[in-house]
């Protein structure tokens, strides 16, 4: 129960967060967040919708999907993140800390990295393109970054249009630069992660594992200076479900040792059939 609580107050604390990187840096020079966060500011400075409004709005669908498809735990996370970030959104007054366009992109991106990255190391995400993320990598082995990094730009060229100011998505594709990079700091950089894990709680371990969308192999090890003989499983999964993983591994066996290591590719089938 105490875990809950800590973790449901480290994603208001993202939320936070995040919404002061909008509302005190971003939204007084009309600059771009990524995501479904700035698909929300692009409306909000061009109509007379509020943006937490359509923060929350644009959010609902993909967390409606998420909550059939990735499950209650990481989406009720997720909804948390919404909702505080919305309500912290229309809490904070909209006002520069900053004059300069630039220095405001930066200390925005790295609040923002800041926000979701702590979300993330607890299980939940910030929502929008977060969950189209996981639940493309779920079902395909896809270079979902690519896309996401796609939907991003359309986003800044829209502004770039829009505003007939390239100074301004310019300055907002480095403030999404930014938070990309602070977020791979405190969560991981890699899309695919391996994960080896040494433990004497294999089938219970294996039989939570098995759950999930990704295949797990079993390795026979023994200790070179115990000489005792043990199992090693070894799966690779995606940033999305690191966090589902690690929870698992630390409620069935907490004294496993666990490697994590970045992958560079995968060939074959990554989800389990």
């Amino acid at each position: 129960m105490l875990k809950i609580v800590l973790n449901c107050f480290v994603v208001i604390l993202g939320a936070a967060a995040i919404a002061s990187g909008f509302n005190l840096f971003l939204v007084p020079h009309h600059l771009l967040s990524g995501g479904v966060a700035g698909l929300s500011m692009l409306i909000g400075y061009f109509t007379k919708f509020d943006i937490s409004v359509m923060y929350f709005v644009l959010n609902i669908p993909m967390l409606i999907a998420g909550w059939f498809i990735l499950g209650k735990r990481f989406i009720s996370m997720s909804i948390l993140s919404v909702v505080a970030t919305t309500w912290i959104l229309a809490w904070i007054p909209v006002q520069p800390l900053v004059k300069d366009p630039l220095l405001a992109s930066v200390f925005g991106g790295v609040l923002i990295g800041v926000g979701a990255g702590i979300s993330f190391r607890v299980g939940g995400s910030t929502g929008g393109f977060d969950i189209i993320g996981s639940i493309v990598t779920r079902y395909r082995d896809f270079p979902v970054g690519t896309v996401l990094v796609g939907l991003n730009g359309l986003v800044i060229l829209a502004a770039g249009y829009l505003n007939q100011d390239w100074n301004i998505a310019l300055v907002s594709m480095l403030s999404i630069f930014v938070t990309g990079k602070v977020l791979d700091q405190i969560y991981v950089s890699h899309t695919k992660i391996t994960v080896y894990i040494i433990t004497g709680h294999t089938e219970k371990l294996l039989s939570r594992m098995l759950t999930t969308p990704r295949g797990v192999s079993k390795i026979k090890i023994e200790g070179a200076f115990s000489h005792t003989e043990k199992d090693m499983l070894m799966t690779v999964t995606t940033r999305y479900e690191l966090a589902e993983l690690k929870r698992i591994i630390k409620q069935v066996d907490p004294s496993a040792f666990v490697n994590i290591v970045e992958t560079v590719g995968v060939m074959g089938s990554f989800r389990r059939r």
